[in-house]
C-alpha cells in the first residue's frame, strides 16, 4: 500500500521548452483537478532562429496535459548562460517563491549534467528553502538518475505525455521523444513501484509533518 500525497500548489520549473513534459508529463496530466499547477520555463530558447517556433510548441504541449496558458511561464534568460546570470536566476525564483508559495516544487534532478539544468536546480533549492523538492529526470542529459519517489499514473497519462511531446515538431527527429522510451521509461519506474506505470523522481528535500490517520 502506498502513502496518499497531499500539494494544494504545485510548482514545475524546468530550463527549457519541453524539459518538464520529458521529466513530469504524465504526473502532470494525473493530478489534474488536484492541485493547482504552475509551469515555470526559464529560457524560452528565442535567441535561436532555428527554434522560434518552440514557445507555440510549449503551449499546445502543455495544452495536452490540461495546463492552461495563464499556468504557463516562459522567461527570457539565454540558453548555455545559466552559469553566468545565476544570481539573477537566483533572484526570480525569490519572486515566484514569495508570490507563489507551493507546497511542492519539481526541478531538474542533480544527476543531471546540462550546465543549465545543473543550475537550475541549485538556484531552486536555494530559492525555495523550507519546501519539497523532487527531482525529475530528462533522459538525454541525466547520468545516474535512479527514482525514490514514485507516483502512480494511467495509461490514458501515459499516452497524454506521448502525445504532448509530439507537439513538438521542431524536435520530431530527437531519439528522446520517442513514444517508445517513454512508455519504457514508465513501464519500468512502475516496475519499480508494483504498478503498471509510473512517474519517477528523486528526493533532493522533504519538508512535511506526520500526522495521525483517522
Amino acid at each position: 500500500m502506498g502513502l496518499t500525497f497531499y500539494g494544494k500548489r504545485l510548482c514545475f520549473i524546468g530550463a527549457h521548452p519541453d524539459d518538464i513534459e520529458l521529466g513530469a508529463g504524465a504526473f502532470i496530466s494525473n493530478i489534474q483537478g488536484k492541485a493547482e499547477i504552475l509551469c515555470v520555463t526559464l529560457s524560452d530558447n528565442q535567441k535561436n532562429p532555428d527554434l522560434k517556433h518552440l514557445v507555440n510548441e510549449h503551449y499546445r504541449s502543455m495544452a495536452v496535459l490540461g495546463v492552461p496558458p495563464e499556468s504557463v511561464r516562459l522567461e527570457p534568460f539565454v540558453t548555455r548562460r545559466f552559469p553566468q546570470d545565476r544570481q539573477e536566476i537566483l533572484e526570480y525564483l525569490y519572486q515566484l517563491n514569495k508570490s507563489y508559495q507551493p507546497d511542492i516544487v519539481f526541478t531538474h534532478t542533480p544527476s543531471d549534467i546540462h550546465q543549465d539544468h545543473e543550475q537550475t536546480t541549485e538556484e531552486v533549492l536555494r530559492a525555495f528553502r523550507g519546501t519539497t523538492v523532487l527531482g525529475f529526470d530528462v533522459t538525454r542529459s541525466s547520468y545516474g538518475f535512479f527514482p525514490h519517489f514514485l507516483v502512480e499514473v494511467s495509461e490514458a497519462d501515459v499516452e497524454k505525455k506521448i502525445r504532448a511531446l509530439e507537439q513538438y515538431t521542431t524536435y520530431h527527429d530527437r531519439y528522446y521523444f520517442s513514444a517508445e522510451l517513454i512508455r519504457a521509461t514508465l513501464i519500468r519506474h512502475g516496475a519499480l513501484a508494483e504498478k503498471r506505470f509510473a512517474e519517477g523522481f528523486d528526493i533532493l528535500r522533504v519538508v512535511g509533518n506526520f500526522q495521525k490517520c483517522e
